[in-house]
């Protein structure tokens, strides 16, 4: 495990445990045709696009943990396994972790890098896709609290007690587009960002290789934007679809230790719909 949390594993950590029947290695992925998981993925590891695990489907709401814990078991995956996460790109990592400790799954951890520390790393890779039986899971216990609705972000605009934090792209945050840079330019029917947010690029928190910065430097990065362990302050993390949000709230809670973070999963696709709701620019 990494120094700085206990569910951040490093590639030499699973690569001590490949063998371990009771630690699974899961990829999550924005790719439905699971390119990079085919073409190298950690050995051992089972793909599922992001989606298809963790999403309702026709809502645009994760699934229920009864669902999830009955996923999980079609694709063969304990729910009481150590589940490393694997995320392609990392943020699905971090993602997929926050939905699984909301829904009650017990120990999910994330490996610190992803595919690219695995790689640079020189560790072995597997081409084949893998598949398990699908087993029963039992009933999970589930809790939301890191979960907050728009609702409850309304009413902390302009709150001295909140801190309101856009991780998105700077062109997203100066409300140039509603989505990342280098594709479509879609999501939300308004740019902008909610008012008062401020800014801090999800890629600050991260290192070349995809693993995070130390733990130092994350409390330097928090710290400029108003975010410390020291405060009282809530801390309310959101994106365009809270992907992002999760590696921030991830690094907020896991790694430093900061207990009032929380999510805003609606995020700008949906703030940014609503008639009515605030926006800045």
């Amino acid at each position: 495990m990494s120094e700085t949390s206990p569910k951040l594993v490093s590639p030499s950590w699973l690569l001590e445990r490949l063998d371990d029947p009771a630690i699974t290695v899961l990829e999550i992925s924005s790719d439905p045709e699971a390119k990079a998981y085919l073409k190298g993925h950690v050995p051992g590891a089972i793909f599922s696009f992001w989606k298809d695990l963790l999403w309702h489907e026709t809502d645009r709401e994760f699934v229920s943990s009864s669902e999830l814990s009955s996923r999980l078991g079609e694709i063969g995956v304990s729910t009481d396994s150590t589940l490393v996460i694997c995320g392609d790109p990392v943020q699905y990592g971090t993602y997929a972790l926050w939905v699984m400790t909301m829904a009650g799954v017990k120990d999910v951890r994330i490996l610190d890098g992803s595919r690219t520390r695995w790689i640079n790393d020189g560790n072995p890779l597997e081409t084949e896709g893998l598949s398990r039986e699908p087993i029963d899971n039992g009933s999970l216990d589930p809790s939301i609290a890191t979960r907050i609705g728009r609702d409850e972000v309304l009413q902390k605009i302009n709150n001295p007690d909140t801190v309101l934090l856009d991780v998105r792209s700077p062109e997203e945050y100066r409300g140039e587009r509603v989505s990342p840079p280098g594709g479509f330019d879609h999501g939300a029917e308004r740019k902008g960002r909610i008012p008062g947010a401020v800014h801090l690029f999800f890629r600050e928190l991260l290192n070349d290789d995809d693993t995070f910065i130390s733990k130092e430097k994350l409390e330097r990065k928090f710290s400029e934007v108003g975010v410390k362990k020291s405060s009282e302050k809530d801390i309310v993390s959101y994106c365009r679809l809270s992907h992002r949000a999760t590696l921030s709230w991830f690094a907020m809670s896991e790694i430093l230790g900061i207990e009032k973070a929380q999510i805003y999963d609606g995020s700008w696709t949906e703030w940014g719909s609503i008639v009515g709701f605030p926006i800045e620019l």
